[in-house]
């Protein structure tokens, strides 16, 4: 199944959208902390918006929101047959992300981390807060199957109190923020590697994060994490995944995207099919009018230059519209293939080189011509 590259809570976005500073807060927490539960697929119930409502309407406090769905789960009469163990887990954990992402204390540890595993999961799992004794591998979708090697179960404890003995006496004033996200993203990346836990790391990761990064002064956008949660585990598991037969190697690129937007609102596009290993550019979904228009231009390469044979998709939509309109502008193009302009302007400069296509008399006033 291809993960979702965008999730929403359509009953929190009023909240959002009202624009009271409170709510806003409070919703952006409670979205982040639902969110959150699709990395491991898991659905809330509604029981537990109606409580993040009444949370967010300042009904109830975020404690007594815990309790009531703690106490929901205990009381079997007012439990419906269509909610599992899943949604339990779901509604629990997402009430106490809740909890600690509302809190404002912070201690940069690995007990830090380990107690945010034990506050997550207590009662849920019985490793709750306990550093794994066992070697792990999974599946992964972005893998084409295969998995990341973790850290090896005798070699936790000393891996995290290095990497955490190392991030503390890093500077950060001593670099620029371009490279700030890069080792922020090294550093997160390094504690997933590690998985400490049996079940539940990259919720654990992520929680911790964001607190990490509110005490290091950043204003962290909790938007990024509720909407792409599963962009952000995928992403964890290509920036420590390589295979040399298959010239892969570490890649955190899509990690660096997932903070610049968080940190530094940016708006890369932050898609999971982008980092399946058989993702190419040229195999990219176009809408199905452009997809059947360079079809067709596949068909009738006769009428382009032999060169064209061996252009992707992309190429044939872009040399298919200077065909018809020499004319046009890339920003034109962009709306006739489904695209962005920096896409176009990658296709145009590719087709350039190839010696397919010239720019004719300048920008302003010019036009296309196919060689």
């Amino acid at each position: 199944m291809i993960p979702s590259d965008s999730y929403r809570i359509p009953e929190l976005e009023e909240y959002i959208r009202q624009g009271e500073p409170s709510k806003r807060e409070r919703s952006l927490i409670w979205q982040t902390a639902i969110g959150l539960q699709q990395v491991d697929g898991l659905h809330v119930s509604d029981y537990l918006l109606q409580t993040a409502k009444q949370h967010i309407e300042d009904e109830i406090s975020i404690g007594k929101a815990k309790t009531l769905i703690d106490s929901y789960y205990q009381s079997e009469q007012r439990r419906s047959h269509s909610e599992s163990e899943d949604t339990e887990e779901a509604d629990k954990v997402s009430a106490r992300i809740a909890e600690l992402l509302a809190e404002k204390s912070f201690t940069f540890s690995p007990t830090q981390l380990i107690g945010i595993h034990r506050h997550l999961f207590q009662g849920i799992y019985k490793i709750a807060g306990k550093i794994r004794t066992y070697n792990i591998t999974k599946k992964e979708w972005v893998l084409c199957g295969d998995t990341v090697y973790y850290a090896s179960a005798d070699m936790i404890v000393e891996t995290l109190n290095y990497d955490f003995a190392q991030e503390k006496t890093f500077d950060y004033s001593a670099i620029t923020l371009d490279e700030a996200i890069k080792h922020l993203s090294q550093f997160c990346s390094n504690i997933w590697q590690i998985h400490p836990f049996g079940e539940g790391n990259t919720r654990t990761t992520a929680v911790f994060m964001i607190k990490y990064l509110r005490s290091l002064g950043f204003v962290v956008d909790n938007e990024i994490f509720a909407a792409n949660s599963c962009y952000f585990r995928n992403a964890l598991v290509r920036a420590n995944y390589t295979n040399v037969v298959r010239g892969i190697s570490y890649e955190t690129t899509f990690l660096e995207r997932f903070f610049r937007n968080m940190l530094l609102n940016e708006n890369n596009v932050l898609l999971n099919r982008e980092m399946h290993l058989d993702w190419s550019k040229s195999a990219d979904q176009l809408p199905q009018s452009a997809i059947q228009s360079a079809a067709q231009s596949a068909k009738n390469t006769d009428k382009l230059p032999p060169k064209c044979k061996n252009c992707t998709l992309g190429e044939l939509a872009v040399l298919r519209i200077i065909q018809q309109n020499p004319s046009a502008t890339q920003k034109q193009i962009a709306e006739q293939i489904g695209k962005s302009e920096r896409t176009v302007k990658t296709l145009t400069v590719r087709l350039t080189e190839k010696e397919i296509i010239i720019r004719r008399n300048g920008k302003r006033n010019g036009y296309w011509e196919i060689l």
